[in-house]
């Protein structure tokens, strides 16, 4: 496979190698797709609990059981327990 890089992204793929930290091109970009794809799994879950708790809001919503908060500080709430 062969792959074209911008100039400033080839810039940064030979400083990393030329740190010490990586032997060759292909390492830093193993490296760099293996940090997307925790990125993605991240983001992934973080919106598989997003659903999960407004799926908990909507069955609150539905059995009438709610509770009204100031906007600014229930959405700060729900953030935080993220």
């Amino acid at each position: 496979m062969h792959i074209s890089l911008t100039p400033k992204l080839e810039e940064l793929v030979r400083e990393k190698v030329e740190s010490g930290l990586y032997n060759n091109a292909s390492e830093v970009v193993r490296e760099a797709l293996r940090l997307m794809q925790q990125h993605d799994e991240i983001r992934r879950l973080k919106l598989e609990r997003l659903r999960e708790e407004l799926a908990k809001g909507e069955a609150d919503l539905a059995a009438g059981r709610v509770t009204v908060l100031d906007s600014d500080d229930a959405i700060e709430d729900f953030f935080a327990r993220l």
